[in-house]
Protein backbone atom coordinates (compact mmCIF):
# COMPACT_ATOMS: atom_id res chain seq x y z
CA UNK A 1 0.00 0.00 0.00
CA UNK A 2 0.93 3.58 -0.47
CA UNK A 3 2.58 5.44 2.74
CA UNK A 4 -0.27 7.94 2.37
CA UNK A 5 -2.79 5.98 2.54
CA UNK A 6 -1.35 4.11 5.52
CA UNK A 7 -0.92 7.56 7.31
CA UNK A 8 -4.07 8.28 7.42
CA UNK A 9 -4.85 5.27 9.28
CA UNK A 10 -1.35 5.65 11.96
CA UNK A 11 -2.09 9.15 12.43
CA UNK A 12 -5.49 8.05 14.34
CA UNK A 13 -4.31 5.38 16.62
CA UNK A 14 -0.71 7.30 17.77
CA UNK A 15 -0.81 7.73 21.59
CA UNK A 16 -3.46 5.58 22.29
CA UNK A 17 -3.77 2.90 24.18
CA UNK A 18 -3.26 -1.05 22.84
CA UNK A 19 -7.10 -1.79 23.27
CA UNK A 20 -8.37 1.33 22.10
CA UNK A 21 -6.37 1.15 19.27
CA UNK A 22 -7.59 -2.84 18.51
CA UNK A 23 -11.16 -1.54 18.50
CA UNK A 24 -10.00 1.83 16.30
CA UNK A 25 -8.98 -0.59 13.55
CA UNK A 26 -11.30 -3.33 13.74
CA UNK A 27 -14.09 -0.36 12.86
CA UNK A 28 -11.98 1.75 10.18
CA UNK A 29 -13.17 1.18 6.51
CA UNK A 30 -9.71 1.34 4.97
CA UNK A 31 -8.32 -1.17 3.67
CA UNK A 32 -5.09 -0.27 5.30
CA UNK A 33 -6.27 -1.17 8.59
CA UNK A 34 -6.11 -4.92 8.52
CA UNK A 35 -2.13 -4.57 8.01
CA UNK A 36 -1.87 -2.52 10.53
CA UNK A 37 -3.87 -4.52 13.18
CA UNK A 38 -1.81 -7.57 12.14
CA UNK A 39 1.09 -5.48 12.59
CA UNK A 40 0.06 -4.08 16.36
CA UNK A 41 -1.20 -7.44 17.67
CA UNK A 42 2.36 -8.59 16.88
CA UNK A 43 3.92 -5.91 18.24
CA UNK A 44 2.49 -6.36 21.52
CA UNK A 45 2.75 -9.87 21.12
CA UNK A 46 6.27 -9.74 20.93
CA UNK A 47 6.25 -7.18 23.72
CA UNK A 48 4.22 -9.74 26.02
CA UNK A 49 6.45 -12.51 25.64
CA UNK A 50 9.99 -11.59 25.20
CA UNK A 51 9.49 -9.01 27.72
CA UNK A 52 6.81 -9.72 29.92
CA UNK A 53 4.68 -5.99 29.43
CA UNK A 54 0.92 -6.15 30.66
CA UNK A 55 -1.49 -6.10 27.94
CA UNK A 56 -3.37 -3.68 29.58
CA UNK A 57 -0.97 -1.12 30.13
CA UNK A 58 0.22 -1.18 26.68
CA UNK A 59 0.75 2.53 24.70
CA UNK A 60 1.97 2.93 21.65
CA UNK A 61 4.24 5.76 22.14
CA UNK A 62 5.56 5.82 18.48
CA UNK A 63 4.26 5.21 15.08
CA UNK A 64 5.32 6.05 11.20
CA UNK A 65 4.84 5.26 8.04
CA UNK A 66 8.00 5.74 5.48
CA UNK A 67 7.49 5.03 1.91
CA UNK A 68 9.42 2.22 0.57
CA UNK A 69 10.98 0.91 -2.92
CA UNK A 70 8.02 1.03 -5.44
CA UNK A 71 7.66 -1.98 -7.74
CA UNK A 72 7.17 -1.31 -11.35
CA UNK A 73 5.04 -3.47 -13.82
CA UNK A 74 4.23 -3.49 -17.34
CA UNK A 75 0.54 -3.27 -18.61
CA UNK A 76 0.05 -4.02 -22.20
CA UNK A 77 -2.10 -1.81 -24.11
CA UNK A 78 -3.26 -1.95 -27.91
CA UNK A 79 -0.95 -1.33 -30.91
CA UNK A 80 1.96 -3.11 -29.18
CA UNK A 81 2.35 -0.71 -26.29
CA UNK A 82 2.74 -0.61 -22.40
CA UNK A 83 2.01 1.67 -19.77
CA UNK A 84 3.93 1.41 -16.54
CA UNK A 85 2.15 0.53 -13.23
CA UNK A 86 3.63 1.76 -10.30
CA UNK A 87 3.00 -0.13 -6.79
CA UNK A 88 4.10 1.65 -3.77
CA UNK A 89 5.66 -0.34 -0.67
CA UNK A 90 5.92 1.50 2.58
CA UNK A 91 7.41 0.68 5.88
CA UNK A 92 5.33 0.64 9.08
CA UNK A 93 7.35 0.96 12.60
CA UNK A 94 5.34 0.60 15.86
CA UNK A 95 6.60 1.34 19.15
CA UNK A 96 4.71 -0.13 22.23
CA UNK A 97 5.79 0.90 25.47
CA UNK A 98 4.17 -0.61 29.31
CA UNK A 99 3.70 2.12 31.43
CA UNK A 100 3.34 0.02 34.81
CA UNK A 101 7.05 -0.60 34.38
CA UNK A 102 8.91 2.60 36.11
CA UNK A 103 11.67 3.36 33.92
CA UNK A 104 14.54 1.91 36.34
CA UNK A 105 13.39 -1.43 35.99
CA UNK A 106 13.09 -1.42 32.58
CA UNK A 107 17.16 0.04 32.11
CA UNK A 108 17.68 -3.02 34.81
CA UNK A 109 16.32 -5.54 32.20
CA UNK A 110 18.02 -4.08 29.50
CA UNK A 111 21.31 -4.53 31.37
CA UNK A 112 21.13 -7.75 32.07
CA UNK A 113 19.71 -8.58 28.62
CA UNK A 114 22.92 -6.71 27.13
CA UNK A 115 25.35 -8.58 29.36
CA UNK A 116 23.53 -11.62 28.25
CA UNK A 117 24.18 -10.95 24.59
CA UNK A 118 27.70 -9.83 25.49
CA UNK A 119 28.64 -13.06 26.97
CA UNK A 120 27.55 -15.12 24.19
CA UNK A 121 28.85 -13.58 21.32
CA UNK A 122 32.02 -13.24 22.91
CA UNK A 123 32.54 -17.06 23.54
CA UNK A 124 31.92 -17.62 19.77
CA UNK A 125 33.69 -15.17 18.23
CA UNK A 126 36.30 -13.58 20.72
CA UNK A 127 34.85 -9.79 19.71
CA UNK A 128 33.62 -7.34 22.20
CA UNK A 129 30.46 -5.91 21.08
CA UNK A 130 28.44 -2.94 22.22
CA UNK A 131 24.89 -3.32 23.19
CA UNK A 132 23.49 0.00 21.37
CA UNK A 133 19.56 0.47 23.20
CA UNK A 134 17.27 2.30 21.42
CA UNK A 135 15.20 2.88 24.49
CA UNK A 136 17.69 4.52 26.33
CA UNK A 137 18.84 6.70 23.47
CA UNK A 138 15.19 8.42 22.68
CA UNK A 139 15.27 6.10 19.16
CA UNK A 140 16.77 6.09 15.86
CA UNK A 141 14.56 8.06 14.63
CA UNK A 142 14.13 10.51 16.45
CA UNK A 143 17.71 11.64 15.17
CA UNK A 144 18.27 14.18 11.63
Amino acid sequence: MSAHKARRVIDQIRGRSYEETLMILELMPYRASYPILKLVYSAAANGIHNLGFNEGSLFIIKAEVNEGPTAKRLKPRARGRSYLIKKPTCHITIVLKDISLSEYEYRDYLDLECSKNTRLINKKKNKTMTCHDTYRNGGLWDKK
